[in-house]
């Protein structure tokens, strides 16, 4: 299901709304997934250079949910790559944010799946088996909540407590 939106038109009708409910990510996240706008409820994952849990729920059932994973902004591995997006496209994720890096830039953007992160870097994850599921997370000093709203387009990414199209 696409939700028509414009992120900067959701600015302009919050931009009196002082109360945090609505929050802008700073401009640091590339595009790599092969829709570039997308929306939907969040789901949250910290971890750190091990995608073991990001795995694990791109296989369940996205029901075009957003998939934010605070990976502590690292740029030595990989928290997404060609699988991992061809489930999330599989499950009905709308897509996924990363605050790290991805690979396999070709099959992302082959993939009906929104895909952000900061970069690009070829090295997988080790897996630990290591992180959390559905914390309050800070991503690029922007805190996220578990059932938060992310609208991401070509204008950039909003955070919002609610839904905020018709």
């Amino acid at each position: 299901m696409e939700i028509a939106f414009q992120t900067c038109d959701l600015c302009d009708a919050q931009k009196a709304n002082a109360n945090g409910d609505l929050r802008v990510l700073p401009p640091v996240f590339q595009h790599y997934g092969g829709l570039e706008k997308f929306a939907g409820a969040v789901a949250t994952i910290k971890c750190f250079e091990d995608n073991t849990l990001v795995k694990q729920i791109l296989d369940t059932p996205g029901d075009g949910r957003v998939l934010v994973v605070d990976g502590g902004g690292s740029l030595r591995r990989a928290l997404v790559g060609g699988n991992l997006a061809a489930a999330a496209a599989r499950n009905a994720w709308a897509g996924i944010l990363a605050f790290g890096c991805v690979r396999d830039v070709v099959e992302l953007r082959a993939t009906s799946v929104g895909i952000l992160a900061l970069g690009l870097v070829p090295m997988p994850t080790e897996k630990r088996g290591e992180g959390q599921l559905g914390l309050a997370i800070e991503v690029a000093g922007i805190r996220i909540s578990e059932g938060d709203w992310l609208y991401a387009d070509a204008d950039g990414v909003v955070i919002s407590k609610a839904p905020l199209h018709a």
